[in-house]
C-alpha cells in the first residue's frame, strides 16, 4: 500500500495517476484552499475533505506531491519568485519544507514539486535553489528536469519543471521515464460542439489567425490555430493568448470545450462528467470553474511515468508483493 499526500492537490492528478497504474495505493489527505475543487475532488474520488491550508499540516505520507500555487512564477504573473517571506501564493512552497521537517524522524520516501518552466528563470531561480538547498539539508537527493506534455502521448505543448527529492543517497532518473509517441489531436477533440464556444468578441476576432496586427495589442500577440496540438492549457480560454483557436469554417473559429481541457490534461470523461455534475454550466455560458481547475492540474501520464520509475528503482523503500499481487510498501 503506497500512502500519498497530495499538497495543493487541486483535482487529483496523482491519485488519478496511481488508480490508472492500478497501483494499490491510499491517499492519506489532501489539502486544498479552494473549495471548488475540494468539491470536484470529493466528487472524482468520493471522498469527503473539506478546503484546508497546508500551513502547519502534519501527516506521514510515503510519497508527498505538491504544485504550490504559479501565478508568481509564470511569465502571465507578477513574477514574485516566492519568496520565503514575502507573503507571496508561491511562498507556500517553503510550508512544504516546514511540513517535512516536522515529521522529525519520519519523512516521506520521496517528494515530487512541479511547476511553469518560468521558476528556472535568472530573476526567480534563486528561491528554487533556496528549496533544493532546504530538501539536501534535510537528507534528501535531488534532481529536477522540464518535461513537455507531448513526450508522453498528450498533444500539449505543456512545459513543467519537475523536482523529485529521493530521501538516503539515490537520485531519481529522469532518462527511465517512460515516454510515448504523441497522440492525434483529433482523438482529444469533440465531434460536435455548441455555438457558444463560437468566438464572437470583436476584441478576439481582431487577434485571431491571419488578422493583420494591431497597433498597440499586448506585443502584437496574436492566436494560434490548433492545428497537431494545442499550446498550454491554461485557467481561461477567452483571452489572448490561450491554448489555441480552431477553425469550424472560413469564417468562424472556436475555443476548446471544457471537456477537451480536461481531456488534454489526461482525465476521462467520467472524471470530466463528475465534475460537471458538481459544477454545472449555465446555458449559453462557458464554463470557468471547470476551465480553471484543468489549467491548475498535472497532466496525469507525466505523473504516471514518475510513479513507474519511483516505483521500479524502490527510491529508498522496501517493497513486497501481498498475496493479490499489487505492490506493498513496508516502512
Amino acid at each position: 500500500m503506497i500512502k500519498i499526500l497530495e499538497l495543493f492537490g487541486g483535482i487529483g492528478a496523482p491519485r488519478k495517476a496511481l488508480i490508472n497504474l492500478g497501483v494499490d495505493h491510499k491517499s492519506i489527505d489532501y489539502v486544498e484552499w479552494n473549495e471548488k475543487a475540494v468539491r470536484t475532488y470529493n466528487a472524482m474520488f468520493d471522498n469527503r475533505y473539506k478546503p484546508e491550508s497546508v500551513v502547519g499540516y502534519t501527516l506521514q505520507p510515503d510519497i508527498l506531491v505538491h504544485g504550490s500555487p504559479c501565478q508568481d512564477y509564470s511569465v502571465a504573473g507578477k513574477q514574485y519568485g516566492g519568496n520565503v517571506e514575502d507573503g507571496t501564493r508561491s511562498s507556500l512552497l517553503f510550508e512544504t519544507i516546514k511540513i517535512t521537517k516536522g515529521l522529525g524522524e519520519w519523512k516521506p520516501k520521496v517528494v515530487i514539486w512541479e511547476n511553469v518552466k518560468n521558476a528556472l528563470s535568472k530573476n526567480l531561480v534563486s528561491a528554487f535553489n533556496h528549496y533544493l538547498r532546504d530538501m539536501e539539508d534535510m537528507g534528501y537527493t535531488n534532481s529536477y528536469q522540464v518535461l513537455d506534455a507531448r513526450d508522453f502521448g498528450i498533444p500539449q505543448a505543456r512545459e513543467r519543471v519537475f523536482a523529485i527529492s529521493i530521501l538516503g543517497d539515490k537520485v531519481f532518473d529522469f532518462n527511465k521515464l517512460r515516454k510515448t509517441p504523441m497522440r492525434p489531436i483529433e482523438d482529444f477533440l469533440e465531434k460536435k460542439v455548441d455555438d457558444k464556444y463560437i468566438i464572437t468578441q470583436p476584441s478576439m476576432i481582431s487577434k485571431l489567425p491571419g488578422k493583420p496586427i494591431v497597433p498597440g495589442t499586448f506585443g502584437g500577440r496574436m492566436l494560434d490555430e490548433v492545428k497537431d496540438f494545442v499550446y498550454t492549457i491554461t485557467t481561461k480560454q477567452m483571452r489572448c493568448p490561450n491554448s489555441g483557436v480552431i477553425r469550424v469554417d472560413d469564417e468562424h473559429w472556436r475555443y476548446l470545450t471544457e471537456r477537451e481541457c480536461w481531456r488534454l490534461m489526461g482525465f476521462d470523461d467520467s472524471d470530466f462528467d463528475a465534475a460537471h455534475k458538481e459544477h454545472p454550466s449555465r446555458k449559453g455560458l462557458l464554463n470557468g470553474t471547470l476551465y480553471h481547475q484543468a489549467g491548475n492540474s498535472i497532466v496525469v501520464q507525466i505523473l504516471e511515468s514518475i510513479f513507474e520509475v519511483v516505483l521500479a528503482e524502490d527510491y529508498a523503500t522496501d517493497l513486497v508483493t501481498d498475496e493479490h499481487g499489487q505492490l506493498e510498501l513496508i516502512c
